[in-house]
């Protein structure tokens, strides 16, 4: 039986506890863009016929564009589709994650039979069979320059690192570089671009370890509306600039708010910001009564991770319930 793992977004557990519907809250506990890309209309076509070549072809090509990279393309439903299949890609040897980070990783490759090591070092990677690294890190912001991943990726079977927070921060992507044969790269899409409802992700990498990928993600891995939509927006430029400029100038405004009501700011992104606090679970407790819902850790009694607010009405709210 799968177990259950603790994630940001469970709104349910949030009403439960403090009451409320679902268009009462605003939901920052996830770091997915509160300002989403504006969903185009969408083809009769991408609803009523099986997901084409051409239409997967156009998405391939936008996200090479939009990412500055040759590298091979797989679209797949999600970024977390792509870390299901990780199991049957991995080599032997021990699979080292440097932690703390995202728990699908460990939850998914140790459900499959493999023994996990945690690390908290990137050196500590070394000699692994598999490698995972966050970049930026899920959820204290840690990043590694490039040639400090390719050091890595010398010294192990197979590296994967996790871009799903990097659109904000394009100096951090291996991409733009050669494709070496043992990295795996994953993009997510519904973050930066605030539609994580249309699970749409992509693996960049060897032609070998795609092929192998989609032949397990199976045919029509991508719904025609998520390649269509997907298409559009990778191709707009100036709103994935303007969308950049505006995260970044707004996450000095959240920890100027966030250290006035009393919390230590850790790490983050241009997406969400991690904070250090006397009590976690009082925390988001504080602000859950003005209908906000944030996330706090099992494993950390301190530690709170707040999304960036979207409209001036959104950013007035936890303006108030921080005061």
């Amino acid at each position: 039986m799968m177990t259950k793992r603790d994630h940001g977004g469970d709104l349910a557990t949030a009403i439960r506890r403090f009451g409320g519907q679902p268009g009462d809250w605003i939901d920052l506990s996830t770091g997915i863009n509160r300002v989403p890309f504006p969903v185009p209309v969408i083809s009769e076509r991408a609803w009523r016929d099986l997901p084409g070549r051409p239409a997967f072809d156009a998405l391939v090509a936008a996200a090479r564009t939009a990412y500055g990279t040759d590298w091979p393309v797989l679209p797949l439903a999600g970024a977390q589709a792509a870390i299901q299949l990780l199991p049957a890609l991995a080599p032997a040897g021990p699979v080292r994650i440097l932690t703390p980070t995202y728990n699908e990783y460990a939850g998914v490759l140790a459900q499959a039979g493999r023994q996990v090591q945690k690390v908290d070092d990137a050196r500590a990677l070394h000699g692994a069979g598999v490698a995972v690294v966050v970049n930026p890190n899920n959820p204290d912001g840690r990043c590694h320059a490039p040639d400090a991943l390719h050091a890595v990726a010398a010294r192990v079977g197979l590296l994967v690192v996790d871009e799903s927070f990097a659109d904000p921060h394009p100096d951090l992507s291996l991409l733009p570089g050669a494709c070496p044969p043992n990295v795996i790269v994953l993009r997510s899409f519904g973050k930066f671009y605030g539609l994580a409802g249309l699970r749409l992700g992509f693996a960049l990498g060897a032609r070998a370890h795609l092929d192998r990928m989609a032949a397990l993600a199976g045919p029509w891995a991508v719904s025609g509306p998520a390649l269509e939509i997907g298409a559009q927006a990778l191709a707009d430029a100036p709103w994935r600039a303007a969308s950049i400029a505006r995260l970044s100038g707004e996450t000095a405004r959240l920890d100027t708010l966030a250290v006035q009501g009393g919390w230590r700011l850790v790490g983050g992104t241009a997406l969400f910001r991690l904070y250090d606090t006397p009590d976690a679970q009082a925390a988001q407790a504080r602000l859950a009564r003005a209908h906000i819902w944030s996330r706090v850790f099992p494993w950390s009694s301190r530690w709170l991770r707040l999304g960036l607010p979207g409209t001036p009405e959104e950013w007035t709210r936890l303006e108030n319930a921080l005061a």
